[in-house]
């Protein structure tokens, strides 16, 4: 008797595909950072350090830990406004999808919130919340909480009607069909909305520290900046660049793996 469960798909590439792939993702960072290196070498401008002076930098920065100590600064606020927007966020999203109440009410604000821009907020942010650790949460706050709000309203209004009405034809209960149906069918788009308010909040913290108070990576870009150490100061600028292409690129293969297994892909032999 044939098993009634049916297997995840994945996508098999070809390793010819995968090498090709590879050869060119190569390709285009070679040429970004070759391009740099010319640019910084003719040079466009006094302020515009080589590529090579950059990484000098950047390793200099690590090694003496000033890189560390800044990010264990920027961390700080990144995670606690991460944290609050995802947990009222999800909900927050989950009832607007469910109640049409609820999506009235709050679905404009969240909008509003999403088109507004950062930088002209910071001066409220500063006279409401001061300049400490507050103010820069509330920073994170403003930019990643619309996006995962959206993200999970649309999520949910999204989910699958066909296993909804499966749920209701075998006497499911409404509160059955929102636990065992919806929100594990809309939890990608959810993740995925998360994915994207940690890549906004991220932003919104470094905004926050250039804007509010220099502390963590803000500091050090505003320093040497101010003592003319341009090569140090791209070393920050490429910092951020880095961190933020990784934890987005890790938070992409956390979602993959635990919530879009269709998505894997196998190496062909």
């Amino acid at each position: 008797m044939s098993s009634a469960i049916a297997e995840p798909v994945t996508t098999v590439l070809p390793k010819s595909t995968l090498d090709t792939m590879i050869l060119w993702r190569t390709l285009s960072v070679l040429l970004l950072f070759g391009s740099w290196e010319i640019a910084g070498r003719i040079p466009i401008s006094i302020a515009f350090p080589t590529f090579l002076e950059t990484m000098d930098a950047f390793f200099t920065l690590i090694f003496d830990g000033r890189m560390f100590y800044a990010y264990a600064e920027t961390l700080k606020p990144l995670i606690v406004g991460v944290g609050i927007s995802a947990g009222f966020g999800i909900s927050i999203g989950i009832g607007m999808g469910l109640n049409r109440t609820i999506q009235w009410l709050s679905e404009p604000i969240f909008i509003v919130m999403q088109a507004a821009p950062m930088a002209a907020l910071i001066p409220l942010v500063t006279f409401v919340y001061g300049i400490g650790l507050a103010a820069k949460v509330c920073a994170v706050v403003i930019l990643a909480a619309p996006i995962i709000v959206l993200n999970s309203y649309k999520a949910v209004t999204n989910a699958n009607t066909s296993l909804i009405q499966m749920c209701a034809s075998f006497q499911g209960s409404r509160m059955q069909q929102i636990i065992r149906v919806i929100i594990p069918d809309a939890s990608p788009m959810i993740f995925a909305g998360l994915r994207l308010g940690v890549a906004a909040g991220f932003i919104g913290v470094i905004l926050a520290e250039l804007l509010i108070t220099p502390t963590g990576v803000g500091d050090l870009i505003t320093y040497h900046r101010s003592v003319a150490e341009y090569n140090y100061m791209y070393a920050a600028v490429f910092s951020i660049m880095l961190f933020a292409a990784v934890t987005v690129g890790l938070l992409e293969k956390a979602e993959i793996a635990f919530f879009r297994p269709e998505r894997k892909q196998k190496k062909g032999g």
